[in-house]
């Protein structure tokens, strides 16, 4: 395969500079495009003396012209605290961005894949989810801006595709976790490794019973790029996540034992619109790309856990 520049949105994100990091593995030109409004530089720092790799400080939802051979659209705000912090501008960078990254796409005549989210389903009625499920989607709760965003750019994604015949993939990312979180996210397993670090209360909203799918980030981000290089009648919608259904406060119970931590367990009530339950049906990723998550909770969870003892900032 011939060397490709590679435009990787959001690059600086904890899921996205894992995605640059793979992709130069393979031998590719890299260029890092990020605000900056959740990544981190500190998450690409070991990647700016490579000479394969570029990085560039812009807002998606201002256009840009770059001469590259494929997008990976990952920018936006993916954690409830900051996508409701500011939540226009995450519309804006959900529909903005989806359609400028479109518009460079369709110049270049270049594959785009589209990091699209198991928010898409909303509390979901059917379960687990499988990618012909519609959803049960609240459009003016305070997590639509995400939840809406990211079903807009899907249809955006689908009406260039059948109008111009444009090259897409869309993948919808189901809960990932993994070093390069960020501590203050409002994520659940970053929020229980770092009261569990601390020794504080951890905190769960509800009774603990609602459950989650935990994929680790590098199991994702090999089912990213599984994605891409799969023939263009290959669109998607495709399920990326790992089956496997934990309970909240099973989670909580297991990053306990792991970090050997004193903490109690604290309830408190539930948020609006927050899923009861939420598992993907990866049956299409099998299918299509070949591509099964392998790295268990209790595995990932352990390497994430270090991650985080040797942040200064804890």
């Amino acid at each position: 395969m011939h060397k490709q520049t590679i435009l990787v949105t959001g690059g600086g994100g904890f899921i996205g500079s894992h995605l640059c990091e793979l992709l130069l593995s393979r031998g590719n030109d890299v260029i890092c495009l990020d605000n900056f409004f959740t990544g981190s530089k500190n998450n690409i720092r070991h990647l700016l003396s490579n000479p394969s790799f570029e990085l560039i400080r812009h807002d998606v939802t201002i256009p840009i012209e770059l001469e590259v051979d494929a997008i990976y659209n990952l920018a936006c705000p993916a954690s409830p605290i900051h996508y409701q912090h500011d939540a226009v501008q995450t519309i804006r960078t959900n529909v903005l961005g989806a359609m400028n990254m479109l518009d460079l796409a369709r110049r270049l005549r270049i594959p785009i894949l589209q990091s699209s989210t198991s928010e898409v389903y909303g509390d979901p009625k059917e379960h687990p989810q499988r990618e012909t499920y519609w959803g049960n989607v609240n459009p003016i709760g305070v997590r639509s801006c995400y939840d809406e965003g990211k079903r807009c750019a899907e249809t955006l994604f689908f009406d260039y595709h059948r109008q111009y015949g444009l090259p897409i993939k869309v993948v919808r990312i189901f809960n990932t976790y993994g070093p390069r979180m960020l501590p203050n996210d409002g994520r659940v397993v970053s929020n229980f490794i770092v009261q569990a670090l601390k020794g504080s209360d951890i905190t769960i909203y509800g009774d603990g019973s609602q459950t989650r799918s935990f994929c680790c980030v590098t199991d994702l981000v090999a089912g990213l790029e599984a994605m891409m290089q799969t023939p263009d009648s290959v669109t998607g919608p495709v399920n990326l996540g790992n089956p496997g259904e934990f309970t909240v406060r099973e989670l909580a119970e297991t990053i306990i034992r792991i970090t050997g931590s004193n903490s109690k367990i604290v309830y408190k009530p539930l948020p609006q619109d927050d899923p009861a339950r939420r598992k993907p049906d990866v049956t299409l990723a099998r299918e299509l790309l070949g591509w099964t998550p392998g790295i268990s909770l209790e595995d990932g969870l352990r390497q994430t856990i270090d991650y985080f003892r040797n942040l200064e900032e804890l």
